[in-house]
């Protein structure tokens, strides 16, 4: 009975350690919206993420999508070299790039033509709809 009683106490006791560890899931959700052409919008989008990101560190966190759409969808390809490490970078602290299929199949780009970082979603638009009825921030 002494043996059991010490193997329920030490089972309770990695079950608390483990709920302790496991991270709070972020208290802020926010969806960017890129379908701009190249430009000003490209430049300053990993600025405005990571600021979002720092902000919201300390408020409880943050998770953040990209929904690339229309002619914004071509800064999620291999072809725009330029933003692949801006854009790593974001992907490496958590924050989804996703590619629009739609769009993909209109401008006949490939999954394989994106970044190995980026995702897809059946529709940009949709998924920002998506996003906004669950209580998403929709930035634009």
């Amino acid at each position: 009975m002494k043996s059991l009683l010490t193997v329920t106490a030490l089972a309770l006791l990695l079950g608390f350690a483990a709920v302790s560890q496991t991270p709070a899931a972020p208290k802020h959700h926010v969806v960017f919206q890129l379908s701009e052409p190249d430009g000003s919008a490209w430049s300053s989008l990993p600025i405005h993420v990571n600021n979002v990101i720092k902000a919201l560190a300390e408020d409880g966190g943050s998770q953040i999508e990209v929904v690339f759409y229309g002619p914004g969808l071509t800064m999620l390809t291999k072809a725009s070299k330029s933003y692949e490490e801006p854009l790593k970078q974001l992907s490496d602290k958590g924050v989804r790039l996703l590619a629009c299929r739609n769009a993909m199949k209109m401008r006949n780009v490939k999954s394989e033509d994106l970044f190995s970082f980026a995702g897809e979603v059946d529709s940009g638009i949709a998924e920002i709809v998506r996003k906004q009825e669950a209580g998403w921030a929709y930035i634009h």
